[in-house]
């Protein structure tokens, strides 16, 4: 069947794998039954490359109903079993890498280079790390705490887990919330960004391919309006994880809590970059244009603001300017492109917005424009600088999601450290001295889940990634987020049952 769009097999290779439909429900692609079509664009070009049928309230249905009739089979099986189904995803996923990342880099605009080199390779190396924490959900033994009795505690999956990932890192956050989902024994319902479905359909039919059983992974491709909050507030559905906005977030917690079901909130970020005066100059720079242009400044722990200590201050502003103006934008397959667009034009100039609002109350030293010429079609934004704006105002304290970067000076290391910490975020942060005392300060100060020293932005499988604050609770990645899919269940033995059989009249006296 042909797919309506003008994706070039180079681009788009694996577009006759998704030919059937948009939902991927109990083992197989289908259509959806809202009646209303989505496209999604290149945002490179502003063309559509696949068009499909959004999903409505009926196929969500389907497949929570598909992922609570497969859960007591696949919570049945031995973590052994999980673990070696896992192990076959992984290769699975390796065969198909070139696939994957060009799909990724049609869907979100993101340079090739980037799918290829950490997009897809990250995934690959947290399936196979999932794999093999299936086998090492260990319950706890607490041993005679209570006269006569043994207690131990035991893990068990949750149900049936409804989860939300969004548009900037469409297949790697599908994979940090079905991964350790499903090595605890759980089932999935996915819902993908409507912007960018491709690589979260491909997933769940590589894991199918790979023997995962049917039903285990659902994915429903509709609107957050109508599917995502008919997911969240479903009477079947036990858990709800969502990545995305603040905002969104407080209403995903709102419906939730009708059911009284567990939540996981990955949510905004506006990341400082601290540095001290005795930081390497160079290297804070380049950390700083790297951390802030990462996925086009679309990233929640991408650096947002950075405080620099006042001797380095006119410096770093000069040498980081300097530096963003080498940034090559371009087409994301290129091979020299460093910079792809945003995910869509209206994202472009939600950015520009907040860049132009700002020259009222502060200097912009590089970019504040989208280029024009042969990229003046795609949802283009130059990487920006902006310097000098007060702490309090929205370029500082909002989430722009975009490639700018602002810059402001501090005084002291207390001064430093109090700004960082003044925003409602909390997701992540770095800081950069050559003073491990200094350093150590900084990473037990400054209030977020990640606090990087001497650098900007890695992520590792065996590392938890989440926030404090309003950049939300909950872990992924690690065995961290592993337990996080489980509940704990308290098991008590009463050795003596068996010698003492009177033992009710403890409670009851005579009366039975």
């Amino acid at each position: 069947m042909d797919i309506p769009g003008t994706a070039t097999p180079d681009r788009f290779p694996a577009q006759e794998r998704l030919a059937d439909g948009a939902q991927f429900i109990a083992g197989r692609l289908t259509k959806g039954t809202s009646g209303r079509h989505h496209a999604v664009v290149d945002p490179a070009t502003g063309e559509a490359v696949y068009t499909y049928e959004l999903a409505g309230t009926d196929d969500v249905d389907a497949a929570v109903a598909a992922a609570r009739d497969a859960f007591p089979g696949w919570a049945g099986t031995t973590p052994g079993e999980r673990s070696d189904a896992m192990h076959r995803f992984a290769a699975v996923l390796a065969d198909r890498a070139e696939e994957f990342a060009r799909a990724e880099s049609l869907q979100c605009g993101k340079p090739l280079k980037l799918t290829r080199e950490f997009d897809v390779p990250g995934t690959i190396d947290n399936t196979a790390f999932f794999a093999g924490a299936a086998r090492h959900l260990q319950g706890q033994s607490a041993g005679e705490y209570s006269g006569d009795h043994t207690s131990y505690i035991r893990r068990e999956p949750i149900g049936v887990v409804g989860s939300i990932a969004p548009w900037n890192y469409p297949l790697q956050m599908a994979a940090w919330k079905i991964l350790p989902a499903i090595a605890a024994g759980n089932t999935i319902v996915l819902k993908p960004a409507e912007l960018t479905p491709l690589t979260s359909l491909l997933f769940a039919q590589a894991a199918t391919d790979a023997g995962i059983p049917d039903g285990v992974i659902n994915i429903v491709t509709g609107t957050g309006r109508e599917a995502g909050e008919h997911l969240v507030g479903h009477p079947d559905v036990a858990m709800t994880s969502f990545t995305g906005s603040t905002a969104v977030g407080k209403r995903v917690a709102e419906i939730a809590t009708a059911t009284v079901k567990r939540i996981h909130l990955e949510l905004g970020g506006k990341a400082p970059f601290v540095v001290f005066d005795d930081a390497d100059l160079e290297a804070a720079v380049n950390g700083a244009v790297a951390g802030a242009l990462i996925n086009t400044g679309q990233d929640c722990t991408a650096a947002t603001r950075a405080y620099v200590q006042r001797p380095l201050y006119e410096a770093f502003v000069e040498r980081t300017a300097a530096l963003m103006e080498t940034v090559r934008l371009g087409d994301p397959f290129a091979h020299g492109t460093d910079l792809g667009p945003l995910i869509s034009h209206a994202q472009r100039d939600r950015v520009a917005a907040f860049v132009d609002r700002a020259r009222a109350y502060a200097r912009v030293l590089a970019g504040g424009e989208a280029p024009q010429g042969e990229l003046k079609d795609g949802a283009y934004y130059r990487p920006t600088l902006v310097a000098d704006a007060p702490q309090d105002s929205e370029i500082v304290q909002s989430e722009i999601f975009g490639p700018v970067l602002v810059v402001l000076p501090f005084d002291s290391d207390d001064e430093g450290i109090r700004l960082a910490n003044d925003t409602p975020y909390g997701l992540a942060a770095s800081a950069w001295s050559r003073d491990v005392y200094r350093a150590n300060r900084a990473t037990r100060e400054i209030k977020a889940g990640c606090v990087w020293v001497n650098d900007h932005i890695p992520i590792i499988s065996e590392m938890p990634h989440g926030g404090y604050k309003q950049s939300g609770f909950g872990k992924d990645m690690s065995t961290y987020s592993f337990e996080e899919y489980t509940q704990v269940k308290h098991v008590m033995f009463d050795n003596m049952a068996v010698v003492r059989k009177d033992w009710h009249r403890t409670i009851f006296g005579d009366r039975l």
